[in-house]
């Protein structure tokens, strides 16, 4: 940048030689700033820039010993590319008063390298990114800098660092800069070389060198690159290193606390060759990891835990840890303040009565004297407005105002009534015209912006201002009223937010002559509201301030004074007109004074940033009002500066003076243009406010003030509120200059900022207020927040008041220095109170900048703001980033800043972000729109190009991890429990009773003979096809035929006990085949046929489960046979493996021989073959026994008899799908109506409508099937109920799972179809798992009770404590409460079905309120799992388990399920309490994280409600960290929006720490065939880098 100076660094770097800087001839430099130049606008890459510079300087450098000069320029550069060389100024010793002009503005520069230099280069893991998203998505993104409006406002300062000064205040003379810098490097010189290395966890190495000042340099200069987050460097000198945690940890502590690496599995030094990684556990595992996912660990290896005393333990909440304080943090020690007094206000002869007074002495007296001189683009001037036109022109319009505006015949305003005033920026003189139109007219004025488009940056916020002030009329110029939004009707369009508004337009042919009796009123100053100026607060919502006209009179009146204006001056203004210090300036008290303003408009700003100087220049004007941008872009533009002198100026008021990047460039201003003729004590910076306008301002030096003061404070000071001048850390300064002495007739003083405002000490930073008759009256229509901010009274600390009237607080945070000089260090809008230390937004923007800001942030455009997460502020840092800008910058940039901000101010920032140039939202004049851009971030809409979130370093707060206690033995739970009064947690379903007629039949086949017999034509099964016309039926004879058709095939070529594998598509087939095999005696494995579109996934699948079943022959129809060996198969799978392969569509029909009759009921009947939500292929084997068992007890349940008729829409090839499909209708004989899912794809209503036609009173689903009708139907109940769909007929819906009950899912489904008549109780789940496919089901109690609404006992739901689920507690709450989790009971029991809760690890009986595995035991039990590695004694205690404690001779099944049981309120038939199941997750899929259990669902759940585009979530945890996948659903600019949203409400809802956020598209978390996520697929692709991600970030 061009006003930066290399002295500080050139002397830095070759201390010997201080004096080169001075020796560069002048074209040197010339050239120099020319390069600057063209980097800065992007002429020239950085490589190009540095090797033009390098030959440049080459000549002047002289060699360091043993260092080739070419290293050392390169090195030069490196450390601080943005350094360009000063203005020729020699250093002269000045009298002690005058400014120093040597330019130090680098130092904050400095101050970040050499933060940066502490940090060794280490890797850190970069976020993986699409291509399609790198692709710059903004459109406004490739406009030419100088078109685009961005560059505004403070925030587009690029402010080069703040000044520091070894002496604390200016007054005492200074010592070489080589001096300070020596002082510094010394004290630190340990920090920028100390390196820590570690071999093995808990063992520490330090090497730490202390070398000279010179080599501690040369280490600074490699600090250009990617410095590692998590790595800590220890050091030995005496001061704590930067934390990076910002919890400034003692040293003494690093020697109490080994550290240990929390990441267990990774061994510290840790080889990057090798492909051995362990786990978690610490087993060392093979493993694919793509070498992101190993970067990243290598910087977890050693992640900040903070000191353990800072946590404390409560009984059973976890309570959020409590930061304690610093025992050794600075506290003020000072005297109370006293209020400082203004002088007093000097009485002046023919000083006017009011404003309006004013205008009509000089309008009369002075008519030609110029009032306003406006420009255009070109900076020609277009217009001068005279008094004498001023005043004619608004007594024109304020007659109009009152007696030519009407409705129905009444006026339309009266006197007080409120007026929107719009007016564009480069049109100040019709804006002059119509406020002090409305002033003569007595209406109050409300200066607002002009809106652009209906959807500005806080233009809804401005629209309830207007609403609130009661505005009807907008007064605007007819050029702007035509470039605003129209409606069809050709009216102005209402903007969102706005009341309806009448626009008038204020040029001359609109306004009227007053006739020659009409005068207005011209009454003294009185409490009535002048006008009304808008103030937006920090959270975006817009307050009108109110004004009355005598404030405005003495504010008038008392800048008049504290700036000695006089009459006639000429002053250039180029602020904005309509509010704050540029209406103050240049509308009111210009006018007071009959002075002539020069409006210098933002347009032109933007074209010529020196226009300002220039009319300086040419009117000669005394005094210029500025902001210290505009001094700072001038500097930008030196070329043309040649022939500018600025030896009028008595007086150049910089506004923003309170800015903490003021000083710089009033410091640079003032180096490059004293040559001009800018006298250094001419500088004068002022602190204002809304509420309380003028605050202070430095006199004009005539006035014989006291000389300007500089504090060069302590950060770590500041963020206690203490003011320390002396500080360790000469890296972490803030210098700031004084704005000068209290305003004549004003009592300020500085009070605390939170509670009771007690006067500060002198030594602590406080906010301001001013007590004066010339500050803002009130928050138009806020009589609560007026109380607080307008009538504060300050007390001292006994409470006594400190004077008798009201205070105005002044939103400013600061200190009242030496000479009664006031300084201003931060704004309440910009205060960040980090675990209870405060930061400024404005001090941290500035440190980012300092990172070479040229090469990366466009123009300058960073916003800081805080978001609440986890009960403490978090820093935000969002930046826009050069539209050249590739991935490597930006990520090596994010984590610089990350460096500095830590290093400079010791706090974390909590997510950075980068977005596209020009994207961020604008304020009104080019500035960033904070809380407009908080907002968006906040609702994921920021859109971002890169995201780097650190969660792990700066949440410190989180609950202590849980302590496993050492185990309590099993016996001694019992006797707790009992002595706690809590039952035992078992509960039994009822008696199987007596055997009917059918249920003497051991073997499911003999049913089917018997009822082939006694039933023949009895219709068992119909299919349904995708237009909901039969497919095909079956009686019981048929059924038998087809069956004894297959046998007959099957017995001549294979053996009894044979595994015969059937690859049906759902339908009759399936169901005949499955009898043929029992009747051939060989043992039938159903597996879902391979899907022909995706061969490649689903076929390796079939061959997995033909292989470990050993099936000998494969069954099937002639089409999948020829799919089985076609071509496409080939590429999957090898088809020559495959058994013999028989198709069964046109068997012969041979009379069979004998049937084959089983010798014990224990034989295997079937296996079942199912893919585990783990992703395991699981194998159970199913008895004739248990077969007939689990068929007799869902008739039992359910109710089943012939006359029934049943709908089925589930798939039939595993669990209780297949049982319901295959078994159970042969064993009660009831009607199936079979509707196989995949048909709902072409016809989702299809099974609903299928239910209606049947009138089936019982019917079963899956989830997917149930999330297919109510995504695809939920719009189109209407169309149904016009087909004549009924769903009345329903008792009872049944969605088959092994999950936990998907309540929001059935909810809703219940909600949408409630139209059709579905009742809604009628949805209800049921549980089956592995070891026992039916242990829950839920059917309604039928019968006679039905009629009478009583029918059997709802599903309950109950609301529990999720923080203590993840203790394995269970704490029922009420609904509604928070963390509560509503839990929906899977079913009522099996008949025959015992079940009990147990410990997972101790094996012991758990009572009623504790989260334990589900054990099962019951007659229909599986026997085993069935796998061909012979792993079946790894499983036996699956199968067969006997409690350790309590009843131990039961033999159980473990589900592998957690759970809890409750004892309902609710009865069931037998007139017995019931009892419910509550399933909550699959114990393998749960995830252990900081010493809890986690279900993953929950996690999810939450994600997926943190934006509207996440359309499905995933989670699974990756050695120790969390790792997050959702899909996307919407454009992929919206994919790093979810990084940070996804982050903050696992925080906010789960106490934990996303590691890596993943973003895919849709479809890519693998489901099953029942509709449950596969996270242990999902966790395996992810390792092996298969996932074609969208984005994924590692959050460090």
């Amino acid at each position: 940048m061009a006003e930066r100076t290399s002295t500080g660094l050139l002397t830095m770097m070759l201390e010997p030689t201080p004096a080169v800087a001075m020796t560069l001839p002048a074209e040197v430099r010339e050239k120099l700033a020319e390069l600057e130049l063209e980097l800065s606008e992007g002429d020239i890459t950085q490589k190009g820039y540095e090797k033009k510079r390098g030959k440049l300087l080459a000549p002047y450098i002289p060699q360091i010993q043993g260092v080739d000069p070419s290293l050392q320029i390169d090195n030069r550069i490196q450390a601080s590319s943005q350094a360009a060389l000063p203005g020729s100024k020699h250093n002269k010793s000045r009298a002690a008063n005058t400014r120093d002009e040597r330019f130090r503005s680098d130092l904050h520069t400095e101050a970040v390298q050499a933060a940066l230099a502490k940090y060794k280069e280490r890797k850190m893991p970069m976020p993986s990114k699409r291509r399609s998203v790198l692709v710059q998505s903004s459109v406004e993104a490739c406009t030419p800098p100088d078109t685009s409006s961005a560059s505004e406002d403070e925030g587009s300062l690029r402010r080069q660092g703040r000044l520091a000064t070894s002496t604390p205040y200016q007054g005492h003379g200074h010592p070489a800069v080589e001096h300070w810098f020596n002082r510094v490097i010394q004290g630190s010189s340990t920090s920028s070389s100390a390196s820590s290395t570690s071999s093995h966890p808990g063992g520490r190495s330090v090497t730490t060198t202390n070398t000279s000042a010179h080599a501690a340099l040369n280490a600074n200069a490699a600090a250009t690159a990617l410095a590692d987050l998590m790595a800590h460097t220890q050091l030995d000198n005496h001061s704590a290193p930067p934390d990076v945690t910002g919890l400034s940890e003692r040293s003494s502590f690093h020697a109490e606390r080994p550290q240990v690496a929390s990441v267990r599995g990774v061994s510290r030094s840790y080889n990057h060759h090798t492909s051995v990684m362990e786990t978690a556990d610490g087993v060392p595992v093979n493993s694919r990891v793509s070498n992101k996912i190993q970067q990243l660990l290598n910087t977890l290896k050693r992640p900040k835990r903070p000191p353990l005393r800072e946590f404390f333990v409560d009984d059973f909440e976890e309570l959020l840890d409590v930061q304690q304080p610093d025992p050794n943090q600075p506290k003020p020690e000072g005297q109370q303040m006293s209020p400082l007094e203004g002088e007093p206000l000097g009485v002046v002869t023919n000083w006017p009565p009011s404003l309006p007074a004013a205008l009509q002495r000089w309008g009369t007296t002075q008519p030609k004297s110029p009032c306003l001189t406006a420009l255009d683009n070109a900076g020609k001037p277009v217009y001068t407005l005279t008094y004498g036109k001023l005043w004619t022109r608004s007594q024109k319009l304020a007659y109009t105002l009152l007696n030519k505006l009407s409705t129905r015949n009444e006026p339309l305003l009266m006197p007080g009534d409120r007026v929107a005033l719009v007016f564009p920026n480069n049109d100040p003189v019709m804006f002059m015209v119509a406020f002090y139109g409305c002033l003569l007219a007595e209406l109050v004025p409300v200066p607002i912006e002009v809106p652009l488009t209906r959807k500005d940056a806080g233009s809804q916020q401005i629209g309830f201002l207007l609403g609130s002030c009661g505005v009807t009329l907008a007064l605007t110029t007819d050029a702007c009223q035509k470039g605003l939004p129209k409606a069809q009707t050709g009216e102005v369009a209402t903007f969102k937010g706005w009341p309806r508004l009448l626009w008038f337009v204020t040029d001359g042919k609109h306004v009227v002559k007053p006739p020659k009796d009409w005068h207005p009123p011209i009454r003294e100053a009185s409490n009535d509201i002048a006008y009304i100026e808008y103030k937006t607060s920090k959270e975006g919502s817009t307050m009108g301030i109110t004004v009355s006209h005598s404030a405005m009179l003495a504010h008038c009146h008392a800048l008049t004074q504290a700036c000695g204006y006089t009459e006639a001056e000429t002053i250039t203004n180029v602020l904005d007109f309509k509010r704050e210090a540029g209406l103050w300036h240049g509308v009111l008290t210009s006018v007071m004074n009959r002075m002539h303003v020069i409006s210098i408009p933002y347009s032109l700003m933007k074209v010529n940033p020196l226009s300002w100087i220039q009319k300086v220049h040419t009117y000669k004007a005394r005094v210029a009002v500025v902001k210290s941008r505009d001094m700072h872009w001038s500097l930008l533009a030196q070329r043309d500066q040649r022939d500018i002198s600025l030896s009028s100026l008595r007086m150049l008021i910089v506004a923003d003076g309170a800015n903490p990047w003021s000083i710089s460039s009033c410091d640079a201003f003032l180096n490059v243009f004293q040559a001009r003729g800018l006298r250094p004590e001419v500088i004068c910076p002022c602190a204002s406010s809304s509420e309380a306008m003028t605050v202070a301002i430095r006199r004009p030096p005539e006035m014989g003030v006291p000389p300007p003061g500089k504090a060069v404070l302590s950060m770590g000071g500041l963020s206690h509120s203490v003011i320390r001048v002396d500080t360790e850390e000469k890296l972490s300064v803030l210098t700031v200059q004084d704005v000068g002495q209290v305003m004549p007739a004003a009592l300020v003083c500085v009070v605390r900022v939170e509670g009771t405002p007690y006067l500060c000490q002198t030594d602590e930073v406080g906010e301001i207020c001013v007590s004066s008759g010339s500050t803002g009256v009130a928050y138009y229509g806020l009589p609560g927040m007026t109380k607080n901010i307008f009538e504060t009274i300050p007390v001292t600390s006994s409470g006594v008041p400190v004077s008798d009237r009201p205070f105005t607080r002044t939103s400013l945070l600061g200190f009242v220095g030496p000479d009664s000089l006031v300084f201003v260090v931060g704004k309440m809008d910009g205060l960040m109170v980090v675990s209870g230390r405060r930061h400024n937004a404005d001090d941290v923007v500035a440190t980012a900048l300092a990172v070479e800001p040229m090469k990366f942030v466009y123009r300058g455009r960073i916003a800081v703001f805080s978001v609440s997460v986890l009960h403490d502020e978090r820093i935000v840092v969002v930046a826009e980033q050069r539209p050249d800008a590739s991935e490597e910058d930006s990520f090596q940039w994010m984590s610089r800043v990350l460096q500095a901000i830590d290093s400079i101010h010791q706090v974390g920032v909590y997510c950075l972000a980068l977005v596209p140039a020009n994207t961020l939202p604008k304020a009104p004049l080019g500035g960033i729109h904070i809380s407009e851009t908080k907002q968006r971030f906040l609702e994921g809409a920021l859109h971002p190009c890169n995201v780097l979130m650190c969660p792990h370093t700066c949440v410190t707060n989180l609950p202590k991890p849980r302590q496993k206690q050492p185990e309590v033995g099993p016996a001694s739970m019992i006797v707790g429990n009992l002595v706690a009064g809590k039952r035992i947690a078992q509960a039994c379903g009822r008696d199987v009773g007596q055997l009917e007629d059918n249920d003497q039949f051991l073997y499911i086949q003999d049913v089917l003979q018997w009822r082939a017999q006694a039933t023949p034509d009895h219709p068992l099964f119909l299919v349904l096809n995708a237009k909901g016309t039969v497919a095909s039926t079956a009686s019981c004879l048929q059924l038998h035929k087809r069956a004894e058709r297959v046998a007959t095939a099957l017995m001549g070529r294979l053996n009894t006990g044979d595994h015969v594998a059937l690859v049906y598509p759902p339908g009759i087939d399936l169901i005949a085949t499955f009898y043929g095999c029992l009747y051939a005696g060989c043992v039938p494995v159903t597996v879902r046929p391979p899907h022909p579109q995706n061969l490649a996934t689903t076929l390796p699948t079939v061959k997995m489960i033909v292989e470990v079943s050993k099936s000998v022959c494969i069954l099937t129809t002639q089409a999948i046979m020829k799919l089985l060996k076609s071509k496409e198969a080939a590429a999957a799978v090898d088809v020559k493996s495959w058994p013999t392969v028989l198709d069964t569509d046109d068997l012969p029909r041979k009379k069979s021989s004998q049937m084959y009759k089983p010798p014990t009921p224990e034989m295997l009947a079937y296996l079942d073959f199912s893919v585990s939500t783990t992703g395991i292929l699981a194998g159970v084997k199913m008895s004739h026994a248990a077969t007939s068992a689990l068929c007799r007890s869902i008739k039992l349940q359910c109710e089943l008899y012939p006359s029934r008729q049943i709908a089925i829409c589930l798939d039939p090839y595993c669990g209780l799908g297949f049982a319901l499909w295959c078994l159970c209708s042969v064993y009660s004989g009831h009607q199936s109506i079979l509707v196989p899912p995949l048909e709902l794809e072409s016809n989702a209503s299809l099974w609903l409508a299928a239910v209606s036609q049947y009138k089936v009173r019982v019917t079963f689903c899956s989830y997917s099937v149930m999330e297919m009708c109510t995504k695809g139907l939920g719009s189109q109940t209407e169309a149904l109920r016009l087909r004549n769909v009924n769903l009345s007929c329903v008792r009872t819906c049944m969605v088959v799972a092994e999950e936990r009950p998907r309540i929001a899912l059935t909810q809703s489904f219940s909600k949408i179809f409630k139209d059709l008549g579905l009742s809604p109780r009628a949805v209800s789940t049921t549980f089956g798992c592995r070891v026992n496919v039916a242990i829950c089901l839920q059917p309604n109690r039928l019968g006679k009770l039905v009629e009478q609404g009583t029918a059997g006992p709802d599903p309950t739901t109950v609301y529990v404590d999720m923080r203590a689920l993840r203790h394995d507690r269970v704490r029922l709450v009420e609904r509604g409460s928070p963390h509560s989790l509503p839990l929906m009971e899977s079913g009522k029991i099996l008949p025959g079905v015992k079940v009990i809760i147990a410990n997972t690890e101790t094996k012991g009986p758990l009572g009623d309120s504790h989260l334990g595995e589900i054990w099962v035991s019951s007659p229909h039990n599986a026997t085993g799992y069935y796998t061909v590695y012979g792993e079946e004694a790894l499983h036996a205690d699956h199968f067969n388990t006997k409690l350790s404690f309590g009843d131990t001779q039961t033999v159980w099944a473990r589900t592998g399920y957690l759970g809890f049981l409750r004892r309902t309120e609710l009865t069931d038939a037998s007139g017995e309490r019931h009892d419910a199941l509550y399933v909550v997750g699959s114990l393998d899929e749960t995830l252990e994280l900081r010493g809890m259990r986690y279900h993953p669902i929950d996690i999810e759940t939450s994600v997926i409600r943190s934006h509207k585009s996440i359309a499905e979530c995933a989670v699974f945890t990756w050695t120790n960290l969390l790792v997050v996948v959702v899909e996307l659903e919407g454009s992929e600019q919206e994919a790093l929006d979810l990084v940070a949203l996804v982050t903050n409400v696992v925080l906010e809802e789960h106490y934990l720490i996303v590691g890596v956020v993943v973003v895919v598209d849709p479809g890519v978390i693998p489901i099953n065939s029942r509709g449950e996520k596969q996270r242990m697929h999902l966790r395996d692709g992810f390792l092996a880098d298969q996932l074609d991600p969208i984005y994924v970030a590692y959050n460090m």
